[in-house]
């Protein structure tokens, strides 16, 4: 069965989500353009809009419609604790737990030199000039616990320090429910690191 060119640009484009290979990207195609073609113009739709309207906070850099996002615009905030994480995803996890109250500064990735992602590519002279002001007084680190994570970490950990400002780091390790047999080794190295007294 030969396909129009139209239908393999959608597959090809489809491909381009996490997670998402030919077979998968084939099924939402063939799905959208026989079940759904009013969902699949309302996500074109949207989808085009996000991405005319949708920007980075000139604070923390997490996506917003305003040029200040609502999280760094709310005084009942603490402004003076920054949790650093990754990417938009970590952050919007992070607000779901309801228990951090303090502000963001979002990366958009990880120090990678193989990669060729360097300080400049994350936003890290904006950081560090943020911490050089003194609002600052202490600095989140909620980098995967990657190898990349884990040296993006140490980097902000230094830029922390270098501006006087107290460093911490969400702690790893085991998950509620968890059964220490299945965890892996570096899981249970974090657990035990990460103790604190009862």
């Amino acid at each position: 069965m030969s396909s129009s060119d139209c239908l393999k640009r959608l597959i090809q484009a489809l491909r381009c989500l996490p997670g998402v290979g030919p077979k998968s990207a084939q099924r939402m195609a063939f799905y959208l353009l026989q079940h759904d073609r009013q969902g699949a113009r309302q996500l074109a739709k949207v989808l085009d809009e996000a991405l005319e309207k949708v920007r980075r906070c000139r604070s923390c850099r997490n996506f917003t419609e305003a040029p200040i996002c609502a999280i760094c615009l709310d005084p009942r905030r603490e402004q003076s604790k920054l949790c650093v994480v990754e990417s938009p995803a970590d952050a919007w996890a992070i607000e779901q737990t309801g228990v951090f109250r303090g502000v963001f500064f979002i990366l958009h990735g990880r120090l990678s030199p193989l990669d060729g992602i360097g300080p400049e590519d994350l936003g890290l002279d904006e950081l560090e000039r943020r911490l050089q002001e003194g609002e600052i007084k202490e600095l989140i680190l909620a980098t995967n616990s990657t190898v990349e994570g884990e040296a993006t970490a140490h980097y902000l950990a230094e830029l922390a320090r270098g501006a006087g400002v107290r460093v911490s780091r969400i702690a790893y390790g085991v998950p509620v429910g968890g059964e220490l047999e299945y965890l892996d080794a570096h899981t249970l190295a974090y657990a035990f690191e990460g103790r604190r007294p009862v």
